[in-house]
This record gives C-alpha cells, structure tokens and sequence, in this order.
C-alpha cells in the first residue's frame, strides 16, 4: 500500500522547502501505521486493487469532482462494484466513467460557500482531518499547488485512493496520520484547513495553536465548525451527545470563535458564513446507508436535536497569521 501513497512523489514536491525534513521520515511513520492496520484494511485495499483499468480523458475539480473517458458497460459495473466495496461514503459526491457515488454529505454545497472566499492559487494546502480527500481534489481544482490531507482513518484512505488510481499525477496526498502525529511548529503551509474538527477537540485553542504553527508567516486558516447564536462568552458544551454524536465537546458561538482566533493570535479574523445544515445536504442514500440527520433532529421541531438542543449550524472563518 505504502507504493500506493506516492511518498517519493511527494517528498520531490516539497524539496527545498520548511517541509523537505519532515517528508523525508514520512515512510517510516507510515508503515508503523502500517504494522498495526485495521483489522478491514485487506478488504477496503482489495476494493481498491479491483477498480478496473480505465484511462481518464475529461476531468473537472473546479465545479464539482467527475472524470471522464471511454468506459464499456462491463467495466462500469466492476468500477461501481468495486466502490461499493468502500461503503460507506460520508463526502462527496463523485462522478467517475458515469458512476454517481451519492455520498452521506452533499460537500459540493459547502464548498460552494466556502470557494469564493478562498484564494488558493499556487499554494501549499495542509487539510487537517481530511475525510475522504473531496475537498483536497476541489482545492487542486481551485489552482492549489499541493494538497497534502491527514486523516487516521483507513477507510478514507483507501476511498482516496481509489480516486488517486485515476488520476495518479495530480499533487495531492493522503497520510493516515492523527493531527497529533504531525511535527511541532511545522510552518511549512500557505493555507490550511480545518473543516468539522474543532468542535471533536477537547482542547479548542490548543488545536488553533497547532493550526497557526503549521502555517507560513501570513498564511491562511480556514475553519469550519458547528456553531450556536450568542455574545462572545457564549458556547454550548454538550451534556453527552450531540445530535448522536458522542465526542462533540464545545460549540461556540460565531464572536466568540472570533474571540479564540485572535486569542490564539490569528489577525485578519473574518467569518465568512453560516449555514443550517439541512436534511437535504446530510442524508441516507444508497452509499451510506445508516443512519443520518434527519434521524438526528427532533421529528417535530427540525430546529432542535433529538437531545433539544439547537440544531445543527456551521459556520466558516478565515484568518490569517501575522
């Protein structure tokens, strides 16, 4: 798997820069990641072994994620297959050889809120819990020069990396490596996303801390996370769950993230948007078939959660580091 990865290509990429040392030991932190695996990690790489072998043509990141190119009924059927063999898909949605991956998550929505806020041409991208990599092969669509993605989760990996089989020379990379895991005072980023992150932290301004030392001096954060209505000192910490969520532990109010910002010496502070998440952007459907967001929210009031609290709101900052 680790072949998969493309380690060599990314330690070309980033030669010469605040990041060449930390990529050169990437190869042995990620087969001891290797060594301990998952016990499906065989089963989700044998779905990604069984894509068949098909030559993209057409590709398009910047409206949405799809490709293209002469596909047979035959091979579609393989290809559907074997991505079904990756259920369930949480981001998306994916359009390959005329197969619609319908994800859990209409992604393409948030990102069409974020994107024009954003200026990522010729920059260095870290996206910190990064799912499945959609939003890594959107930011290479909106001119990114590198994406590297951190996420632990193996099925995401291997969700990637079926995308990575298509289109192998895109500079984009999935490590399956925990924030935690990342060298101190990295700096090596131009802009760096944290995206449905924060709110699973139990330390929220440590995790800006360690956001804003990844960046280059006058890089750019964007963070995304659930928010509730309030003054600065406002913010909500769930009693146990969170719209089912176990690990949720603070949700802050849009000053008051603002406030952390600065706090943790970001400048430039600016939120960007706020948005319910409707039962139409997060749903069931035949690619992740458990439940979902309307199983979440109260039956009869949609603007609280099963528990009464308020409904899901997310909202998107950038800031800068001085």
């Amino acid at each position: 798997m680790i072949s998969r990865l493309d380690l060599d290509a990314l330690q070309q990429k980033l030669a010469g820069t605040p990041l060449q040392d930390w990529s050169a030991g990437l190869p042995g932190q990620i087969d001891a990641k290797l060594a301990i695996g998952h016990g499906d990690l065989q089963r989700w790489y044998g779905a990604v072994e069984a894509l068949p072998a098909l030559r993209v043509e057409h590709q398009e990141l910047l409206q949405r994620f799809s490709f293209d190119g002469p596909c047979d009924e035959r091979s579609r059927a393989a290809l559907k297959n074997a991505l079904q063999g990756l259920i369930p898909w949480r981001k998306g949605p994916f359009e390959l050889f005329g197969v619609q991956v319908d994800s859990e998550w209409r992604s393409d929505w948030k990102w069409q809120r974020v994107a024009p806020y954003l200026d990522l041409a010729g920059k260095r991208v870290l996206d910190v819990g990064c799912g499945n990599g959609y939003y890594m092969w959107r930011m290479l669509g909106a001119g990114a020069d590198s994406v590297v993605g951190i996420d632990p989760n193996w099925l995401f990996l291997c969700q990637f990396l079926a995308m990575k089989h298509y289109l192998p020379d895109l500079p984009a990379w999935h490590l399956p490596l925990a924030f935690e895991e990342l060298p101190a005072r990295l700096q090596g980023f131009d802009t760096v996303f944290s995206m449905g992150v924060l709110y699973h932290r139990r330390s929220p301004i440590d995790h800006l801390l360690d956001l804003k030392d990844c960046l280059v001096k006058g890089g750019e954060l964007v963070l995304e996370t659930l928010v509730v209505e309030g003054d600065a000192q406002q913010v909500l910490v769930p009693e146990d769950r969170y719209a089912q969520m176990r690990n949720v532990w603070f949700l802050p109010s849009v000053p008051a993230l603002e406030l952390w910002l600065r706090r943790a010496g970001f400048d430039e502070v600016r939120c960007v948007d706020v948005s319910m998440t409707s039962v139409d952007e997060q749903r069931a459907t035949e690619w992740m078939r458990f439940q979902s967001l309307p199983e979440f929210l109260d039956p009869a009031d949609h603007g609280r959660t099963v528990e009464g609290l308020p409904a899901p709101t997310r909202a998107v900052l950038v800031a800068r580091k001085p």
